[in-house]
């Protein structure tokens, strides 16, 4: 089965390939604009987006504002605000559609502005200090909430005026965890909700806590955002995501979602207290009636299934809309009639939207292939932002009437003159019985024309290995790992989505926890011979393994108990030693339930059983260690640990350090350096 592009979605390669194509590289990805965050006007008319372009001289991206008048046909996007050397995100429009509010650094510091959708003059509406995370225009117009980071317990946003002891040492002091988190230090600051009035003057002064006495971050760390604040449509009531913290923090999973008067007036009040499990994403309707959110039901287990829930604000009347559709409600919009909600979820390689009955919870798929990356609703159906392994994110319009899955319309060619001259691989999907007779699905992905790396009409294996562990190699865009980029380069690209893989039913995600060694391994195993066998044009003898995070993981297992498979190895940010993670991550949640739920302490012998630290005797393929000293959730000590191993064993080995990455690699010059070396690695062990 071949992953083909819809017509909306091929119009850019059919019209863009000249007679003499050529292969993606990395250096035609990190030139490209990325659209995201999108908003739309409350009339359908106007949409506007962030538009992330690559300074590479300053190795950084920068943000600009763009608009789209959807009321004409054929017209084209244009700058809303683009000043050079600024950030401009954070879009949102005022209830009449003729303002745009978005956050801007102008100036070096950090505030809310706006500007009229007809473009003009923009102004500066915040004057507080200190900086801040982002913000919320109310449905009303007359006030916003503001996101940042302060001391617990502070009253507004003023900055805390702290008295420095000029004998004091640079050392900090921790009493519990998180001592540190993601790739931060803790500082003792909490992401907190501050209130503002927003009046034609601006927004003056330096509002009023809403959060209380509440020691948590809202939104959450390291990744919450505006997704989890919400208004009530009477703006009189915020609702907002928060994991109390206290010694439980680094071990829970339990966010709840809160209300609190806008005012201050009151104490937050916690909604969902009887869950012990995730609550997040709280959604008000349109009209004010309902609350929607998504829960996961097992405390502890951060990949549980996520179940659209919803909420009666008269009546306090609360409804699991989605409890038997065995999907994971991943993202929350409402139509503006308040008769939709449009969601996300993981299926079988694919990212689609559906729209759910909130009468019924009955569910309507709405598109077929691709990813969605982000969904807002219109007066005729929703805009969306899609991509695939052969295109990056656009946006496109979908109409929709009753159960029929509308076609796509596409409203943007973002990098039509970039990708110009540039024809992408083939994707083909198949699928083969795995672990327990399990049937799982993979893909492959065939380089266009003829590489030079062709021997005897094949090409070599790159065979990916993907991360969370509870993830998907689906039919996305990347810029981390971009298969259409190990294509360019002449490898033919095969992905598995083994046990634990998610959007094929939680019991195939929770398959993998405290198995992490067992079914995925069977399955790769199997799926690179049924790969192999079904593509004539792939070279197995040929192959080299690549994978970060759990990928990287499976990758440091791989050489212990798959040696002999692999011409070589990349493992960027994996576990090595399963019993010093257990003690040096800082989301233990995680680590524990993947290990049975337990603390390495308590049940050694689980940890053992998975790790790869045990099997380094039997070591022997050349492997390329990739590690950044920013990471915290899987430590650089981890990949110095497998990089040791390694050279005592006398296994030619290559170590890459990044020393201003986390457990990704986000700057453009050392994305560049990151494929040169990952790329130039393979292509060293696959000529032989």
């Amino acid at each position: 089965m071949k992953i083909l592009l819809s017509a909306s979605l091929a119009v850019l390669a059919l019209a863009s390939a000249p007679a003499t194509a050529r292969q993606l590289t990395i250096d035609d990805v990190v030139k490209l604009s990325r659209v995201s965050s999108p908003a739309v006007s409350k009339d359908g008319r106007w949409l506007v987006w962030e538009q992330r372009e690559t300074d590479l001289a300053a190795d950084r991206g920068r943000f600009d504002l763009w608009r789209l008048d959807l009321s004409r046909k054929g017209a084209k996007p244009e700058p809303l605000i683009a000043e050079a050397d600024v950030n401009e995100t954070g879009a949102q429009f005022s209830a009449d559609g003729a303002t745009v509010f978005y956050q801007s650094d102008k100036g070096g510091s950090d505030a809310v502005w706006s500007i009229g959708i007809a473009g003009g003059t923009p102004r500066k509406l915040t004057s507080f200090e200190g900086g801040f995370g982002g913000f919320k225009v109310a449905p009303t117009g007359d006030k916003l909430v503001i996101w940042a980071d302060r001391k617990p317990g502070a009253p507004s946003l003023a900055p805390a005026m702290v008295k420095k002891d000029p004998n004091a040492g640079a050392g900090r002091t921790y009493d519990q965890l998180f001592v540190r988190h993601w790739d931060t230090w803790s500082n003792g600051d909490r992401s907190q909700l501050f209130v503002l009035p927003l009046t034609a003057a601006g927004a003056q002064g330096d509002g009023v806590a809403v959060t209380g006495g509440l020691i948590g971050d809202a939104p959450s760390k390291p990744f919450g955002g505006g997704e989890e604040v919400s208004w009530s449509a009477d703006g009189r009531t915020l609702y907002f995501a928060l994991r109390e913290a206290g010694r439980i923090e680094a071990t829970s999973t339990n966010l709840d979602i809160f209300s609190v008067p806008a005012d201050g007036s009151a104490a937050p009040v916690n909604l969902t207290a009887a869950n012990t499990g995730m609550d997040n994403l709280p959604t008000v309707s349109p009209d004010g009636r309902t609350l929607a959110w998504f829960a996961m039901a097992r405390a502890g287990f951060e990949a549980d299934r996520q179940v659209l829930m919803t909420r009666d604000l008269a009546s306090g009347q609360v409804r699991a809309m989605t409890q038997a559709w065995d999907r994971s409600v991943a993202s929350i919009a409402w139509s503006p009639d308040s008769k939709r909600i449009y969601v996300t979820a993981d299926d079988t390689q694919e990212t689609p939207v559906f729209a759910v009955d909130p009468a019924t919870g009955a569910v309507t798929r709405l598109t077929q292939e691709g990813h969605v990356g982000a969904v807002v609703p219109t007066p005729k159906g929703v805009v969306v932002a899609i991509s695939s392994l052969t295109a990056p994110d656009d946006f496109y319009a979908l109409a929709v009437k009753g159960k029929r899955m509308p076609k796509p319309e596409r409203l943007t060619s973002v990098n039509a003159a970039k990708l110009a001259g540039i024809d992408m691989p083939t994707v083909t999907r198949f699928n083969f019985k795995g672990a327990n007779d399990d049937i799982v699905w993979g893909y492959a992905v065939k380089p266009y024309g003829s590489p030079a790396s062709t021997q005897n009409g094949k090409v070599p294996v790159a065979y990916m290995v993907h991360g969370g562990p509870q993830g998907s190699s689906n039919n996305s865009w990347s810029y981390r790992w971009n298969p259409a980029v190990f294509a360019g380069a002449g490898y033919g690209l095969v992905a598995v989505d083994f046990h634990g893989s998610t959007g094929y039913g939680q019991a195939f995600t929770d398959a993998i926890s405290n198995n992490w060694g067992g079914w995925p391994l069977e399955d790769l195993q199997k799926g690179l011979a049924a790969a192999t066998a079904k593509f004539g044009w792939l070279d197995g003898d040929r192959a080299c393994a690549l994978g970060a995070s759990y990928g990287g993981y499976m990758m440091n297992w791989i050489e212990g108990k798959w040696p002999d498979r692999f011409k070589c190895i990349v493992q960027h940010d994996g576990v090595f030693d399963a019993r010093a993670m257990a003690y040096e991550t800082e989301e233990l949640w995680f680590d524990e339930w993947e290990h049975g739920g337990k603390t390495y302490y308590e049940d050694p012998a689980t940890f053992e059983k998975w790790n790869p630290v045990n099997f380094v005797a039997n070591w022997k393929t050349p492997m390329l260690v990739i590690t950044g000293e920013k990471d915290f959730r899987i430590p650089y000590t981890q990949g110095l640990a497998s990089f040791t191993a390694l050279q005592r064993r006398g296994i030619p080995s290559r170590l890459l350090v990044n020393p201003n990455e986390n457990h990704w690699v986000l700057k453009p010059k050392n994305s560049l350096q990151w494929y040169g070396e990952v790329i130039g690695w393979m292509d060293k062990w696959t000529a032989k």
